[in-house]
Order: C-alpha cells, then sequence, then structure tokens
C-alpha cells in the first residue's frame, strides 16, 4: 500500500486526472495531499477564519471528487486555484448579503416616524431588484440567480448551464449592466440613507 502511495506522488497532475476520471481514489488522495495546504493557506489569508477556510477547501476536494468522471479539467493546479478563489469571493458576498439583510431588519422593526421612510426605501430597491430581474434575458437571468442569489461560482454554473465559463461571464456582466440601469433612480434614493445610517 504504502509504495502504491509512493507511486502516485512521482505522477504528473496530468497523470493524476486521468487517474481521478477513472476512478482511483488513491489519486484523489495525492491530489489532497499535494494542494490542501496550499488551498487552505490562500483562503485563510483572505478570510482570517479557520473553521470556514478548511470548510471551502472541503468542499472544494468534495465537488472535485463528486465529478471526476465528467471534469474538463486541463490544468490542476490552475483549476484548483481558480475555483478556491471563487468560493472565497462567494462567501465573502454572502456575508455581504447576510449583513445587508440584518440592516434591513433593523430598519423594518425601528419605530415609525423618521425610520419609515428608509424602511419603505429598502421595500421599493427590493422589488425594483425583482422586477428589473425579471426583465433580463432568459439564460442570463438564470446565470445571474444561480451567481449572487445561490452563490454558485463560474465553473459550476458553466456544467450547470452547459455554457463555456466564458460565456456565463459574458451573461453576468451583461446582467450588472443592465441591472444597473434598471436601478438607478432606486440606487440614487438609497445611497444617501445607506451613508447616513453608518
Amino acid at each position: 500500500m504504502n509504495s502504491s502511495f509512493c507511486l502516485y506522488a512521482a505522477w504528473t497532475d496530468a497523470a493524476l486526472l486521468d487517474a481521478l476520471r477513472e476512478d482511483q481514489e488513491q489519486a484523489f488522495t495525492e491530489i489532497y495531499k499535494r494542494y490542501c495546504y496550499r488551498l487552505f493557506t490562500v483562503a485563510y489569508r483572505k478570510l482570517k477564519n479557520c473553521e470556514v477556510a478548511e470548510e471551502l477547501v472541503q468542499d472544494l476536494f468534495a465537488d472535485l471528487w463528486a465529478r471526476r468522471s465528467s471534469n474538463q479539467i486541463e490544468q490542476l493546479e490552475n483549476y484548483l486555484f481558480t475555483a478556491i478563489r471563487y468560493r472565497i469571493i462567494n462567501y465573502i458576498k454572502a456575508q455581504q448579503v447576510k449583513s445587508g439583510y440584518e440592516l434591513y431588519c433593523r430598519l423594518s422593526t425601528n419605530e415609525a416616524d423618521t425610520d419609515t421612510e428608509k424602511s419603505l426605501a429598502f421595500n421599493d430597491l427590493s422589488e425594483a431588484l425583482l422586477a428589473s430581474m425579471r426583465k433580463l434575458p432568459e439564460k442570463s437571468r438564470e446565470i445571474f440567480q444561480l451567481s449572487r442569489l445561490e452563490h454558485y461560482s463560474v465553473s459550476e454554473i458553466s456544467v450547470r448551464v452547459k455554457l463555456s465559463e466564458k460565456s456565463v461571464e459574458y451573461h453576468l456582466t451583461k446582467s450588472l449592466k443592465l441591472l444597473r440601469t434598471y436601478l438607478r433612480d432606486y440606487l440614487l434614493l438609497i445611497l444617501p440613507l445607506l451613508v447616513w445610517i453608518h
């Protein structure tokens, strides 16, 4: 058994990927040993949270194993470090959404008077966002929801919608530009309130 693992340790990333596609668990173990700590270090440096960094790395490797037979990875190292960066970004976005929701809840539960106008503004913004999303082309809307609301990475979305990562990025860029246009009036209304709150 040990000699077998030593053999895998001498393999190139490309050879390990081929073995992984053939369900060779020892190849997966070698990939994990080879990259786990480096990926964890990247996540920890950015997030300063050991548990979250470990969780993101474990999730990445779980996804790698789950899609082992269908993956189209060409450069393993580039893929893994790009994937962990997407997971870091998605985690940060999720925390920002959570913070924004908590802020919304605080505004919603404040006593009526001067705060009523702020609560209404947030309600209007939420409704405007939903209405704006409905205006997006169907494929762009689907990709935007997977990215911004369900926090899938570009590579994960690419597999789900059967488009290249470049096409997914194009749809996201297009969606954000359109939404900024649709929401311009509402953003002009809400930004002074956010500044006032802070």
